[in-house]
């Protein structure tokens, strides 16, 4: 055989030309880090928060549906499989976890009452979030979302999180989940300002450095196409300083900013699915979570009212998910029904041939799909996603995949060679 031409000096050459690369690829593209991602986030004023606000809507929501037959019956009715199984499962999950993620409000669900009103209101929000993560009533994910920093409201927001978290961190430790919600961004200059202030608020009440995240709200078009043609969303993910910890669309301010009409305005209007999908090829890789928006079309009036707002919510939170994007909005507590509806059918339909597929692919058995690693980290975060939120149990899943949910886990993450359940 012929002897090759590279040689060590070739390979030296290449290796500190690349050398920028690997650093960018290492720092900027980790992947999925396997923190869970909340499946909705639920958003009240913040002077209406106590901590038996998640179990009321848990409770009111189930009531709604005329309980696990009333549920049943819906899934039926919405052309859900499983309707049976739909229902114990959701009625379970309003029982046990109502909530995953609980956002107070002191922007626009709040509005302007006044320094000394919302003053009071931002130290009484912290004070019960302690009392709820205390007494284990909290959902795993809660936090504030104040308002912006464009200058008429900046100072304003800015007293608000710094109360909010002074307090909070004054009652103990902060809770693992806390979350902070920065609205309408229009420049990578206002991340970079956020990213200060959590330097700030870190060093001065003595939290570990880089303790504070926050999650970027989507609702100007100046963050899909910047005034120099760049796209903000991307890179304000790298100006963020590893805490920016997921990007929020908001329907109706960024649909609003383009023009479209009031009544045109919606999760699936064309020039949402456009900054959306721009917002999800930003995050890829990243480790950084994305989050559809809302319908405000409530599951609120008349029998057949209800119905219909329900049938709307659970076809387009069915379809953000076959879409990718595995978190929405929810405004009111009735939205729970077809948010767990809608959800738990998704990964239960597709879970069957996922298992099937994953399972050959790790014991590989002969199959008429082959599948490639890449695609076996797909399957095992479609049925760790249906896992964590509670869609599918893990007898189901170890039954089903014929592996262990550590190796399910190190294949969704791409962490170690799976090896352990290859002769299982």
């Amino acid at each position: 055989m012929s002897a090759g031409v590279l040689g060590a000096a070739d390979l030296a050459r290449i290796e500190a030309d690349l050398a920028a690369t690997d650093d960018l690829l290492e720092k900027n593209y980790p992947g999925d880090s396997g923190v869970r991602q909340p499946i909705h986030t639920a958003y009240v004023p913040a002077d209406r928060f106590t901590p038996s606000l998640p179990a009321a809507w848990g409770a009111a929501a189930l009531a709604q549906a005329g309980g696990v037959s009333g549920l049943e019956a819906l899934a039926g009715r919405l052309g859900l499989a499983q309707p049976e199984e739909l229902a114990g499962l959701v009625a379970a999950k309003l029982e046990r976890e109502p909530l995953e993620d609980l956002r107070l409000d002191f922007e626009d669900g709040y509005g302007d009452r006044g320094d000394e009103a919302e003053d009071a209101a931002a130290i009484t929000a912290a004070e019960q979030v302690a009392q709820a993560v205390a007494a284990g009533a909290a959902p795993p994910f809660i936090g504030i979302r104040f308002k912006c920093f464009e200058a008429p409201t900046r100072g304003r927001g800015l007293r608000t999180l710094d109360l909010f978290v002074s307090t909070l961190a004054r009652a103990g430790e902060l809770p693992e989940g806390l979350v902070l919600t920065l609205p309408k961004v229009t420049t990578i200059a206002q991340v970079r300002a956020m990213v200060f202030t959590c330097e700030r608020l870190e060093a001065a009440l003595s939290l570990p450095a880089g303790r504070l995240r926050f999650e970027v709200q989507m609702e100007t078009p100046q963050l899909i196409l910047a005034a120099d043609g760049t796209v903000p969303s991307a890179a304000l993910i790298h100006a963020g300083d590893g805490r920016v910890s997921s990007l929020h669309y908001g329907t109706y301010d960024y649909s609003a900013s383009l023009g479209i009409a009031a009544a045109y305005q919606s999760m699936e209007h064309p020039a949402a699915d456009y900054a959306k999908n721009v917002m999800q090829v930003a995050i890829a890789g990243t480790g950084v979570h994305l989050s559809d928006g809302s319908t405000n079309i409530l599951p609120l009036g008349d029998a057949e009212q209800v119905e219909t707002a329900w049938a709307l919510h659970a076809r387009l939170v069915r379809r953000h998910l076959e879409r990718g994007i595995y978190q929405g909005w929810d405004l009111h507590e009735n939205q729970l029904v077809t948010r767990y509806l809608a959800t738990y059918a998704f990964y239960r339909e597709g879970f069957a041939a996922a298992a099937v597929r994953l399972r050959n692919y790790v014991h590989h058995l002969e199959s008429a799909i082959m599948d490639e690693p890449a695609t076996a980290k797909a399957l095992a975060n479609f049925i760790r996603r249906g896992l964590v939120c509670g869609a599918l149990t893990a007898a189901e899943v170890t039954s089903a995949t014929g592996i262990s949910l550590t190796t399910l886990e190190s294949i969704a993450l791409a962490r170690a060679t799976q090896t352990e359940d290859v002769n299982v």
